[in-house]
Order: structure tokens, then sequence, then C-alpha cells
């Protein structure tokens, strides 16, 4: 019976050198130290749900490695993007240490996620990254000519949100599951009028059947 706990105790799995083995040794060994930083800092600050910790390396890791290459593939003149709302980092410093020759900010409002994202820049010596701790709404308009995220919002209601700070001929990558049209589909007839939304690609997890998508919305006015 003394062993029931230890048979119980969930494993913290760690994939990645499996599922990416033709990512550099050291990048894998960056995602790695993240990683560990990450389950570290989410005792005390609500990085990611505690319901996801155990598969973090497919549910947040792995998503945004495929998303971001998916990103990067669509749109390789992409020199500086802006991660909206980044929080715990995905997909934006994921995108950062995938494509050191691109220029990566993250933004958030919440201090103490700041906080750990600057620790993490720093520790891994993220040179192409950088931190604000800002609202989207204080930017200056029409200072991001590409932005993504992954989890902000709706599509409708992160469009709204960016609609001063992306300029005309900007877009921004929206992380979504495949159920995006129905999103679309919501978008009101107004914004319809200044943004145009299209599908960049899909992908699957490493475990799973789920896709998932990465869906675009041109800023046209």
């Amino acid at each position: 019976m003394k062993d029931n706990k230890e048979q119980e105790a969930p494993i913290i799995h760690w994939r990645i050198d499996e599922w990416f083995p033709d990512l550099s040794p050291e990048l894998r060994a960056r995602l790695k130290t993240y990683h560990e930083e990450l389950i570290k800092f989410n005792r005390t600050v609500n990085l990611i749900s505690p319901k996801t910790l155990f598969v973090a390396d497919a549910l947040h890791f792995a998503d945004s490695i495929l998303a971001s290459q998916v990103i990067y593939k669509a749109n390789s003149k992409i020199d500086k993007i802006f991660d909206l709302g980044s929080g715990n980092g995905f997909p934006g410093l994921i995108f950062a240490l995938l494509f050191p020759q691109v220029q990566v900010v993250l933004i958030d409002s919440d201090l103490k996620k700041v906080e750990f994202l600057k620790h993490i820049v720093s520790l891994l010596k993220v040179t192409n990254c950088t931190v604000e701790h800002k609202t989207i709404e204080s930017m200056p308009d029409n200072s991001m000519h590409y932005v993504m995220a992954r989890g902000l919002n709706t599509i409708s209601k992160a469009i709204l949100i960016a609609r001063k700070v992306v300029p005309k001929g900007g877009a921004f990558y929206h992380l979504k599951s495949e159920e995006w049209g129905i999103e679309v589909g919501e978008i009101p007839t107004q914004l319809c009028s200044i943004w145009a939304p299209s599908l960049v690609g899909e992908y699957k997890l490493p475990v799973g059947a789920v896709k998932f998508s990465v869906v675009k919305t041109d800023k046209i006015a």
C-alpha cells in the first residue's frame, strides 16, 4: 500500500526532444529550462491552468512551436512581431527562440506575468525579445505592423482592441482551434470592412487528433 502515492503521482511530461529532433540541442535545452521555470513559477503566478501542467510540453510548447513555424513559413518577411497579452510567453517567446533574426515584443498588463517574462528572457539570454508592461490600448497608434495572440480573446474582440495599433497593411495572427470559422462568422460587418480574415495553416499536436489553426486578419483600411 505504501507505493500507492508514488503510483498515483502524475508525471510532468517533457517530450520535445522526441517530437522535434530537427531543433538544435542548444535550442531544445533552452526550451527545457523554460519549461522548468514555468512549472516552478506556476506555483505562485497563474501562468497556465493546473489541468494542463502535466502535458504543458504538448499543449503549450509543441502548440507554440508548430504555430510559429506556420506563421513564419507563410511570411518570412516578418522582421518584428508583437505578442499581445503574452502572459506566459506563448507563443511569442517560443517564436523568438525559433527565429532569432526576428525582433519579438511581449506585451502584457499583468505585472507578475511581466516579471516572469523578463526573468525567463534574461535567463535564456533571448537578445531578440523584449517585454513591455502595458495595455494594448496604451500602445501608440499604427505602431505594430505584425501582431499575434494565443488565448487573448475571440477574433472579433481581438481585432477591435488592436484596431488603432495595427496600421493599414498590417496583419494579426490568431492561434485558434479548428472551430475558427465560427469566430470569423461572428465578426461584425463594420469590422469586416477594416479586416480581411483568412486561414494561414492548420496543424495537429504530436499527441491527440484535434486540429489547430492559425488565422490571419489583414488590416485593409
